[in-house]
């Protein structure tokens, strides 16, 4: 094999390589003498088909495998010796010459081909042992606890029927026969419907048309359907719903007590009470872990100023701008709306993605000097969590990342990235600070905004 540099410019390398004849036609006939010892070809006994008679009728594609072999080889071989570190999977190219191809293929030629990569920049780890932060804590008051349960008991209604009009908060029971310019159209006919009012589960405009409606009232409800209507042959269209109201029910909000602890699975009430504090302590604790691994993952961003890959910056950035002209597009907002230019707004996200870079490139060396590991049952929990977020589709889910080790990489890098800002809050000068819930929200808001904006 010869190698020879071509390109040394920063993070940039790029190498020509030459595999002779001799080496290839060598590496052809170990392939065809194995093949030989397990080749059944009618005229000839078991494993004793004559090298030649292989060459002859299986040494092209005998020599494909050989070529592909020989680049996977020999780039590896070319990185390690090198001593090269790759940002990302390296840029192989082939000839494209016809005639160069058919030659290496007949075992007539030499193989060459180029590599082109970017290396892992070289830095030093600073020591952040020390590292002066804040830790915001929220203690969950008796008051927050209390409006959870008044929350949780609005949401768990009693209905009981009565006589007089239907206001918001009421529900009523009805029939409807749905017509557009006189005709009924499918699916817009249905009998003892029981509808809140106020739930927006209909059309907007239906609900408010009921208030004031009492049992066997009979209405016209006159609504549009909206322009995003999921049923293409509706959407935007006036209609008239001929309804009757059946039934007219009060609703009463559940009183908070032992039996009402009882009916939401719980021994008692201070059970109840002990689950809801437990829970917003571990929403608190949450927030309070995103605020300090900002403020890492800022310290960090000061202390470190190096070359970045470009290929890397540029798919994070198209990442990035991607999801953020969908939802620009979902939306319907323009960067006139945002009080930005499309320019500009290249500029700031680009930002963001060489922040990310960075910071992923230095949480990646330290990580690695520290020996942090992702352990397998790290990685089937996050997968567990990741199945939750599909209910009904687990398998197609589990299917998915065991098929795609990138994806698997996917859910590896966060946690990796989370133990390695552990280890530094672990040796960091730590102080707390008691904040509201609101306060710590709006940290935490504040943060998301800077990042994404």
């Amino acid at each position: 094999m010869q190698v020879t540099e071509t390109l040394s410019a920063g993070l940039k390398r790029e190498y020509k390589v030459v595999v002779g004849q001799a080496e290839l036609d060598s590496e052809l006939n170990a392939k065809l003498a194995d093949m030989s010892k397990r080749a059944n070809i009618k005229g000839f006994r078991p494993g004793k088909v004559p090298v030649a008679h292989l060459k002859r009728v299986y040494g092209r594609s005998a020599m494909a495998e050989v070529l592909q072999d020989a680049v996977d080889t020999r780039s590896k071989k070319l990185l390690e010796e090198k001593n090269l570190k790759p940002a990302y999977q390296p840029e192989v190219k082939l000839p494209t010459d016809e005639a160069e191809i058919a030659a290496v293929m007949d075992g007539k030629g030499d193989l060459s081909f180029t590599m082109a990569l970017e290396v892992i920049p070289d830095f030093d780890v600073k020591d952040h042992s020390g590292l002066a932060l804040v830790r915001h804590v929220v203690p969950v008051a008796d008051s927050e606890i209390e409006e959870t349960l008044k929350r949780i008991a609005s949401q768990s209604k009693n209905f009981e029927e009565k006589k007089g009009k239907a206001k918001a908060g009421d529900r009523v029971t009805i029939n409807f026969v749905g017509t557009i310019d006189g005709t009924a159209f499918e699916g817009g006919t249905a009998d003892d419907v029981a509808l809140e009012i106020g739930s927006g589960q209909f059309i907007p405009g239906f609900e408010d048309q009921l208030v004031g409606a009492k049992a066997g009232d009979e209405i016209t409800v006159k609504v549009s359907f909206p322009a995003d209507y999921g049923v293409a042959e509706l959407a935007g269209k006036p209609a008239e719903f001929a309804t009757k109201v059946t039934k007219v029910e009060g609703s009463k909000d559940a009183e908070i007590d032992e039996e009402f602890a009882k009916k939401m699975g719980f021994e008692d009430l201070s059970k109840l009470k002990d689950m809801i504090k437990e829970r917003m302590g571990a929403e608190f604790a949450q927030m309070s872990s995103m605020k300090l691994k900002r403020d890492v993952l800022d310290a960090l961003d000061k202390e470190y100023s190096f070359e970045l890959p470009e290929k890397l910056v540029e798919a994070e950035f198209n990442g990035i701008w991607n999801a953020l002209s969908g939802e620009m597009t979902r939306s319907g907002k323009s960067f006139a709306d945002e009080g930005t230019t499309e320019e500009d707004a290249r500029k700031e996200y680009r930002a963001i993605a060489e922040r990310r870079v960075r910071l992923g490139l230095v949480l990646g060396r330290m990580g690695e000097k520290q020996g942090v590991v992702v352990s397998e049952q790290e990685l089937q929990n996050a997968l567990m969590n990741r199945m939750r977020q599909f209910p009904g589709q687990e398998k197609m889910v589990i299917d998915y990342y065991r098929r795609n080790p990138a994806a698997m990489m996917e859910l590896r890098g966060p946690i990796f990235e989370q133990k390695v800002v552990d280890a530094i809050v672990a040796t960091a000068k730590l102080d707390e600070k008691t904040v509201s819930k609101e306060e710590l929200q709006k940290m935490v808001e504040d943060e998301e905004e800077m990042a994404s904006a």
